[in-house]
């Protein structure tokens, strides 16, 4: 990543997951079932906005940790834990959709008659389930909208809007996690934005989503429109 060094700082003191990635490195379990409690859900939700498979999810969670154990004694705390612990995931998930894509390509050659295409969102909710921007959609049928907007997004500019909207990070620390240099994530944050308005204004139009109004945190359809503001 490139841009000159930031001054270091001592995030044993600023950082409690840090002082307990610490005694993890002194082979604590209690410690380490402390983090895994703190970070699994967090995790999960991430990776299962970037995999689109729960149980994957799941299953890259637990790699994700594994990683984390086997990699304690080499451990050194240059940067926030959760700056560290998105690092992995973001290289797990990474090699995760790489596997899924390439298992992928037959069908999509396949359907596309040897062409690759990409389908606008309209038309792949429809093809999915029969929706019609015009129709006023129930609560799943929403969430599959905003599923479907979420893939038109490329893989680094999902992960930089997850990483900002759901764990809070600022750019420097998405930077990190990311390997990437603060102005390429401020970048890819505002193509991100403009890109999930644009593939949800057919359905924000006919009022069946709407970017502004706030609803409870836990819908996929709350985490779409605070995605995109």
């Amino acid at each position: 990543m490139s841009g000159k060094k930031r001054p270091k700082k001592n995030y044993v003191e600023t950082d409690p997951d840090v002082r307990l990635m610490l005694e993890v490195r002194e082979d604590s379990a209690a410690a380490f079932e402390e983090l895994v409690s703190r970070y699994q859900t967090r995790l999960i939700n991430v990776l299962n906005h970037l995999v689109n498979k729960r149980d994957l999810a799941e299953d890259l969670a637990q790699e994700v940790f594994m990683r984390v154990y086997r990699s304690r004694k080499r451990y050194e705390p240059g940067a926030k834990f959760s700056t560290w612990l998105f690092t992995i995931a973001n290289n797990v998930a990474s090699n995760a959709r790489r596997s899924l894509s390439r298992r992928k390509e037959v069908n999509v050659m396949s359907r596309s008659s040897g062409e690759l295409r990409a389908y606008p969102l309209a038309t792949m909710a429809e093809a999915a389930s029969g929706l019609m921007p015009t129709r006023q959609l129930d609560k799943l049928e929403r969430a599959e909208i905003v599923r479907l907007a979420m893939e038109t997004l490329n893989e680094r500019q999902r992960m930089a809007l997850l990483l900002s909207k759901f764990e809070g990070m600022s750019y420097q620390d998405i930077a990190d996690s990311m390997d990437l240099s603060v102005p390429a994530i401020k970048s890819l944050l505002s193509r991100a934005r403009v890109n999930l308005k644009s593939v949800l204004e057919p359905y924000m139009s006919a009022g069946n989503i709407s970017m502004k109004s706030p609803v409870p945190e836990e819908s996929e359809l709350s985490e779409a429109k605070e995605l995109a503001e």
